[in-house]
């Protein structure tokens, strides 16, 4: 039998309104002074990042924005954060943002007390020590990073998404408030909420999946499948802003105790090269990379069908899982995901490498179905012609 283990070692809080006091909250985990607060100029425009800032001065903390994150976060942005975390002497690192601020936020935690260059840590178990605490407040519902140990950064020299896994980056607590999501763009909601969904289905299907893991995955599906499309209808439908949160935290749970797959190792490959969106190029796969892995495990892929709510009736396993390869696409379509010959960049000359560095992701051997260069590369050809 195979060993499993649960490590949630992140607090996690959720209500909506919450973001007014996340300074209070914080000042839970440490009783030093200085915050430095870890954003983009998106999130600080909609005027999120300032609302923490407020919260934490009102409990007395001094804060230090650095805003220099960019979607896929860069090697060398984490690194000028750390250096200015450590001559800031910070005490707690917050992260109010995505996926791309709060994986910055962690490498920052991690730079401001270790030093050197990210690629150095790259791997797993590769953090020496205990790291700056962190908070996070998500603002989007899609990567769950804030209750992951992970950080997925991109190697400038590279042009590689490279990833350091280590329990001491899990965040010391996470502030999941929908109303933070509110304002979200819709193409945003829409790009950020299949990524999450793609984080429950991968984590159900891949090698390292587990009944903890699996019971997760499962729950944030039923949540993510009906909520997205009503929320890009409608961003102002609070139940299923809630939905998508609470999904996205679950999913997020759910693949760090498991492991992601074959449609992550490809939205990575292509995110390096071309700095697509991480959730869109999550999405474009999807469908190609489940038709794949359901000649695997039809019953797994079956399962997740039902979770989805579809009809699947009196359908056999293979019946079912093909059912939910056709609505995946529907999905991706109705939401505005672009198809993959419509994204910036994209070019055929490039698929044989981003076939080669989709095979060296650490994610690869998880992929429920064995996966070659050659079929990353039919993947990437079927979904440019589709």
């Amino acid at each position: 039998m195979k060993k499993y283990g649960f490590n949630l070692p992140t607090r996690i809080e959720f209500k909506t309104g919450l973001l007014k006091k996340s300074g209070e909250i914080a000042r839970e985990i440490t009783a030093g002074r200085k915050a430095f607060v870890v954003t983009d100029p998106g999130v600080k425009k909609a005027g999120i990042a300032e609302q923490v800032v407020s919260s934490l001065a009102e409990v007395n903390f001094e804060c230090f924005i650095f805003e220099k994150v960019r979607p896929n976060p860069k090697d060398t942005d984490c690194e000028a954060g750390g250096a200015e975390a450590r001559r800031f002497n910070a005490d707690i690192i917050v992260a109010v943002g995505g996926g791309s601020v709060i994986d910055s936020a962690k490498a920052i935690a991690l730079l401001q007390v270790y030093g050197g260059t990210l690629a150095s840590y790259e791997g797993e178990g590769t953090v020496p020590g205990a790291v700056t605490p962190l908070v996070c407040v998500p603002t989007t519902a899609g990567t769950g990073s804030e209750v992951t140990r992970s950080a997925v950064i991109t190697d400038t020299k590279r042009k590689f998404k490279m990833s350091v896994k280590d329990v001491m980056l899990a965040p010391r607590l996470a502030l999941a408030d929908p109303e933070t999501t509110y304002s979200l763009p819709t193409g945003l909601t829409a790009s950020t909420g299949m990524d999450a969904l793609v984080h429950a289905i991968e984590a159900y299907t891949c090698r390292e999946a587990n009944p903890f893991s699996d019971a997760l995955a499962l729950a944030a599906i039923e949540r993510i499948y009906p909520a997205l499309p009503a929320v890009v209808r409608d961003g102002s439908n609070k139940q299923a802003r809630d939905d998508m949160m609470i999904g996205s935290v679950m999913a997020g749970i759910a693949f760090s105790h498991s492991d992601v797959g074959a449609v992550h190792c490809l939205a990575e490959a292509i995110g390096s090269l071309y700095d697509t969106p991480h959730g869109t190029a999550n999405s474009v796969f999807l469908p190609a990379v489940t038709a794949f892995n359901a000649e695997a495990d039809p019953r797994r892929h079956a399962r997740i069908a039902m979770a989805c709510g579809l009809d699947t009736g009196q359908l056999k396993a293979e019946e079912a899982s093909r059912l939910l390869v056709d609505k995946l696409a529907e999905l991706s379509f109705g939401v505005g995901i672009p198809r993959f010959s419509n994204l910036e960049g994209v070019d055929p000359k490039d698929f044989e490498y981003l076939a080669e560095i989709s095979k060296i992701n650490g994610s690869t051997p998880s992929n429920c179905r064995s996966i070659s260069k050659k079929d990353y590369y039919k993947i990437l050809q079927d979904c440019y012609k589709s």
